[in-house]
């Protein structure tokens, strides 16, 4: 299948690819930019094309590749996401000044988009004028749940004592061997100390969305988005990678208000759980895929400053 659209070079090795782009003539249009998960690169997900289809004519879908792309996302990092999604930004606002840059995170995607707002050098990145958070999950819990009884519970604890080991030892870079341990070779590799430890343990980098840290712990990282970078939350009520005993709307309620109580805003209006949508909405019937793809709509066009919709005042509820 061919897809119209235009590969922006937006560092010396990366590219974003844009979806269905607006003629030339007319005036520059918002972007929206789109980093995927684990294992994710172009169009490895289907629902962005469906988003560039019904998107108003003043916006835009660039689907964004970065190092940790396809296989590079075992020897990777947050921190270096998103240097290369500041990269990618500052390449679209000198492009088209004057006009609004949203990124849309899948999956691991939305802890980028996390660490773009509040990790170490995040003063010196470009603002964002919203951010979407679609199947924002916790890997930690994810592999707690898999891993839950008996010896796949010690593959668990050893993988995470493993990993923090050769991390202690100054080997954070080692490849680790996917026949030593059955998470490890479950994850997939090349995969080295530092990342398993970030996703497996409680505390690691990557452990953003984990319910069960406390509100204390959320007001650090929820509590410190800006009110300029309104935000706005999707999960599927099928996610897989969400465990069972989480309560989905309750969890969303609760990273709504304490991104209130530090002053940001919410649009609890077009996001929220989305009936019958899995983790990245493949093979989900179309009518799940226009819920998702109608929300995405409306988060944008609420950011207009013609619009004032009820969630960009604080107090309105999920």
């Amino acid at each position: 299948m061919a897809y119209n659209g235009i590969a922006h070079k937006y560092s010396k090795r990366l590219i974003a690819f844009e979806h269905n782009p607006r003629p030339l003539s007319s005036a520059a249009p918002n972007t929206l930019l789109w980093v995927g998960g684990l294992t994710d690169g172009l169009l490895t997900v289907p629902y962005p094309s469906a988003i560039a289809s019904k998107l108003p004519s003043d916006w835009v879908i660039s689907e964004v590749l970065i190092s940790s792309s396809y296989k590079g996302w075992g020897t990777g990092s947050l921190a270096r996401d998103a240097r290369e999604l500041g990269e990618c930004v500052s390449y679209f606002r000198k492009l088209r000044p004057e006009t609004k840059v949203v990124i849309m995170g899948h999956s691991t995607g939305c802890q980028d988009i996390m660490e773009y707002l509040l990790g170490e050098g995040h003063e010196g990145r470009e603002p964002l004028d919203g951010v979407i958070l679609q199947g924002g999950v916790s890997d930690r819990e994810a592999w707690e749940d898999y891993y839950k009884e008996g010896e796949k519970r010690k593959e668990l604890e050893e993988a995470i004592r493993k990993s923090k080991e050769l991390i202690d030892m100054g080997k954070a870079k080692e490849i680790l061997s996917p026949e030593s341990n059955a998470v490890f070779k479950d994850m997939g590799g090349p995969l080295n100390a530092y990342r398993a430890y970030s996703l497996l343990a409680k505390g690691g980098d990557d452990d953003y969305f984990s319910s069960d840290l406390s509100d204390e712990h959320f007001a650090t990282t929820f509590g410190k988005i800006p009110k300029s970078t309104p935000v706005c939350f999707l999960l599927g009520s099928k996610d897989p990678y969400v465990p069972a005993k989480i309560d989905r709307a309750a969890l969303l309620q609760r990273w709504t208000r304490i991104i209130r109580e530090g002053g940001g805003v919410v649009d609890d209006e077009d996001g929220g759980v989305i009936p019958g949508a899995h983790h990245n909405l493949d093979d989900d019937p179309e009518e799940v895929v226009q819920d998702l793809v109608k929300r995405v709509c409306g988060f944008v066009t609420g950011l207009d400053k013609d619009t004032s919709p009820k969630w960009k005042k604080a107090g309105s509820h999920l």
